[in-house]
């Protein structure tokens, strides 16, 4: 969600050159250097990486995909030996900083966080786009955000049933934020709506801080809002959490049951997080890449903090990455299709 880096071939470094003819020693030197030049492609350079490394982030600093690009940029660049600059570019629904790295030379200096939004939602519900998810090469998922449904405390309802119950009686009255249009968020409300048969109003705004203060300022009754933004306000007594999103209870929120023990039986949706590189990337530095992801999402240190802030760590190498964006490419066009959600 690997093989290992750049192998070079090296000289014949102990020849006893001193005894042989001047001639034959040159033609000697000049035959090894030629084997050599021969043996490495031109690609699988020793000096990568020799500079540093931009990790572009598509959404505001300070956000849970901010968080994790920067905890982990600093022992990805230990494992590199170079250093890494997170390098924010929000906007669009994730399209500006997505296509910013898309456009970049395939050199291994542009890292880009990708997530569900850009790789599965967006192609589908944007008509055009300036990038495609084939001009990135999957390196490894990295983790992935829970999701809760919340309430605000003026909401009188104490459970999902409850609320759902609520919805249904008054259509048209309830609205949901989301940290905008084509999130995980706004599509995982969706896809409760279509299953639960609810009809309530999507609110986009851009990030989740501006939505989450209006949720919990009465603005808007509900939302569905990831563990590392919305535990603090939970633990808060702000904002009330009815269901989880996952496929099992969270163990920071042990009392608040699944979707799925409420009878959604395929509601099962995070936010997720990969890291991508330009295509045409050479394969080795692919390889040093994720392998040095890889060690440094299993560092204990890096997983205490992960864990701490709500996350689950989900590594993988690009194989599993890139069948993770296949499958779930599937299953979510065909709401999106379904439901005749479109974004301009």
């Amino acid at each position: 969600m690997l093989s290992n880096r750049f192998h070079l071939f090296s000289h014949f470094s102990r020849f006893s050159l001193a005894l042989a003819a001047p001639l034959l020693s040159v033609a000697l030197v000049t035959a090894h250097a030629q084997t050599a030049t021969n043996a490495v492609p031109a690609a699988s350079t020793p000096s990568y990486p020799n500079k540093t490394i931009r990790w572009i982030v598509s959404y505001p600093a300070g956000g849970g995909s901010d968080f994790l690009a920067r905890t982990l940029s600093v022992p990805l660049g230990q494992q590199l030996g170079q250093s890494i600059v997170v390098d924010n570019r929000p906007g669009a629904a994730s399209i500006i900083g997505t296509d910013l790295a898309a456009k970049a030379p395939a050199d291994g200096y542009t890292l880009v966080s990708g997530d569900n939004g850009a790789l599965v939602f967006n192609p589908a519900l944007y008509k055009k786009l300036p990038y495609a998810v084939s001009d990135l090469a999957p390196v490894g998922l990295m983790a992935r955000f829970p999701l809760v449904l919340v309430v605000n405390a003026q909401v009188k309802a104490t459970n999902a049933q409850e609320l759902f119950k609520q919805i249904k009686a008054e259509p048209g009255k309830f609205s949901f934020a989301s940290p905008g249009a084509g999130s995980p968020h706004h599509l995982a409300m969706e896809l409760i709506k279509d299953r639960a048969g609810l009809f309530a109003v999507h609110v986009p705004y851009r990030g989740a801080a501006p939505a989450v203060q209006d949720v919990i300022g009465g603005q808007l009754p509900m939302m569905m809002i990831d563990t590392a933004v919305g535990l603090p306000q939970i633990r808060a007594g702000k904002l009330r959490p009815l269901a989880v999103a996952s496929n099992r209870r969270l163990p920071q929120l042990p009392d608040v049951p699944t979707l799925q023990e409420l009878g959604f039986k395929d509601i099962e949706v995070y936010a997720w997080q990969g890291l991508l590189v330009p295509k045409d990337t050479p394969a080795p530095v692919i390889a040093a890449l994720s392998g040095g992801l890889l060690k440094s999402l299993a560092q204990p240190d890096v997983k205490k903090t992960l864990l701490d802030f709500g996350l689950e760590i989900i590594a993988s190498d690009p194989a599993t990455f890139k069948a993770t964006i296949d499958s779930e490419t599937r299953f979510w066009r065909s709401l999106i299709e379904n439901r005749g959600l479109k974004l301009e």
